[in-house]
């Protein structure tokens, strides 16, 4: 599973509907692909901007047109551009390749007869093993005190940014929850540029989410 996959499977819910708003989950899915190529080496954040350190592809076709899409450009852009460019078609790309692989279901029905709509349930309604493996690993980070592996970091980025600890972590106690991810955006879990790397894609997430969202209030 990459990060955006993962991240999908945490903000689906048993009945197979998101969890949290479009808005978050888009954007924290383009995140999630940025992170994933800075985490593979392949990006890097240089004042400021988003810079291609190793064109190389890594094998997954998800990443790995997001990395063709950066590099493409001639121009060195802020992570906040990519984050809203990648949350235009991130999702769907994320959800079909989860169909595909048989991680999840696509239901087809309608509202009240009318209004169409689309779930992505589990098969049997279990939680799929991915799922349940990236909880684990972000319930074992967040209840503990040591330090934590970068992937399990950098999803923990997403789900703060996102607001998603709210149902991730619905079982701990949420201020103490809350602590701990801060603690875990700023400790000392990789190396310094990869981590001030992943701290800019968090920021540039959390402000694409206030955007929209005051966007989406102002004209509702």
């Amino acid at each position: 599973m990459n990060l955006a996959e993962e991240f999908a499977l945490l903000a689906y819910g048993n009945d197979g509907a998101p969890d949290t708003d479009n808005v978050r989950l888009d954007h924290g899915l383009g995140g999630a692909l940025l992170l994933e190529l800075t985490l593979s080496g392949r990006l890097d954040v240089e004042d400021k901007k988003v810079v291609v350190r190793d064109g190389t592809p890594t094998g997954d076709p998800l990443v790995d047109q997001a990395l063709a899409r950066i590099g493409a450009d001639d121009k060195r852009r802020l992570p906040g551009y990519w984050v809203k460019k990648f949350a235009k078609d991130a999702r769907k790309q994320t959800l079909d390749r989860l169909v595909e692989q048989q991680v999840l279901t696509r239901e087809q029905d309608k509202v009240l007869l009318v209004f169409p709509r689309t779930r992505y349930p589990a098969p049997h309604g279990v939680e799929p093993v991915p799922e349940t493996e990236a909880r684990q690993r972000l319930t074992a980070a967040v209840s503990g005190t040591g330090p934590v592996e970068p992937r399990t970091a950098a999803l923990c980025a997403l789900v703060a940014a996102t607001n998603l600890d709210r149902k991730v972590f619905r079982t701990l106690d949420r201020k103490r929850a809350k602590a701990r991810l801060q603690e875990i955006s700023a400790g000392d879990w990789a190396a310094t540029a990869v981590r001030k790397t992943i701290e800019e894609i968090q920021t540039a997430v959390i402000v694409a989410v206030l955007a929209a969202s005051t966007v989406s209030a102002s004209t509702s």
